[in-house]
């Protein structure tokens, strides 16, 4: 019998939007990520999936980004196995079984209450991942994560649902709780007042449940945060317009994707960033 999760805020219900987002991707005739558990999990939520509505250029940035950071992720944890892997609003999402990192790797996958519950029952955490149930706006969310080890800390969607004050706090108590590691994380660029708009006026679906909950305008410049917070140095900017994987696009979208490539303006618009602190 599906999982009902009539409990669940407009943020909590944002997981639901990129497992959704993943689950479609992986019935592509040409998937990306291909994340088969996305789609066995939202096979088991009692909850109107299709009533998203979810457009195929958002179905591949969320199946790309994800894998931009699996790669990455995978990257880090290979060069230094005795890591400590921070997932931050971690949803539904099991990048540990796609990563497949060495098994002396701690994850930690981080979300509200609910969402964990949910977690508990819906999927199996393999040895090695943490489950930790807190609000990233409080400090207690690192309580027990061991430290002094080569750390990364990640984030996929989140940000854009903390306010610019939030983000620069969370910041904060990260390098001052684990010292030394990576944040990695996507980015929307800015969101102006034409993208607001855009977003307030789009049909019902996805945008329903976005625009009541999109917190953050965002940023051009991938170097402000390091303003926000001096203890960070960018070291990768990466665009999804750029990723080798957009060549599997279908035609027309490839071909307007790699467009987009060329002007950087539209191209900081899906990104990840990754930075040391």
């Amino acid at each position: 019998m599906p999982i009902t999760v009539s409990e669940f805020s407009l943020v909590e219900q944002t997981a639901f939007l990129t497992a959704y987002a993943r689950a479609l991707d992986n019935r592509a005739p040409v998937p990306i990520l291909g994340d088969k558990l996305s789609d066995r999990v939202v096979g088991l939520i009692d909850y109107d999936f299709a009533a998203f509505r979810i457009p195929a250029s958002v179905v591949r940035q969320t199946a790309l980004r994800a894998k931009m950071l699996d790669d990455r992720v995978r990257a880090f944890t290979t060069a230094n196995p005795d890591a400590v892997v921070v997932d931050l609003g971690a949803g539904l999402n099991e990048p540990m079984v796609r990563v497949q990192p060495p098994e002396e790797v701690d994850w930690y996958s981080i979300d509200l209450p609910h969402v964990i519950a949910l977690r508990e029952k819906l999927l199996t955490a393999p040895p090695g991942e943490h489950l930790v149930a807190a609000d990233l706006t409080a400090k207690d969310w690192t309580a027990g994560i061991p430290v002094g080890r080569p750390t990364m800390v990640i984030a996929d969607g989140l940000f854009a649902f903390l306010s610019e004050q939030q983000v620069i706090a969370l910041f904060a108590h990260t390098i001052d709780y684990f010292d030394k590691g990576e944040l990695m994380f996507n980015d929307y660029g800015r969101v102006g007042w034409l993208s607001s708009l855009g977003m307030k006026l789009a049909p019902r679906g996805m945008f329903t449940v976005l625009r009541q909950v999109w917190a953050n305008p965002g940023f051009t410049d991938p170097h402000t945060p390091q303003r926000w917070e001096p203890r960070l140095r960018l070291v990768e900017q990466a665009c999804l317009a750029h990723a080798a994987e957009v060549d599997s696009f279908p035609d027309a979208a490839r071909r307007v994707t790699r467009l987009a490539g060329r002007f950087k303006s539209v191209a900081g618009k899906a990104r990840v960033l990754r930075y040391k602190f």
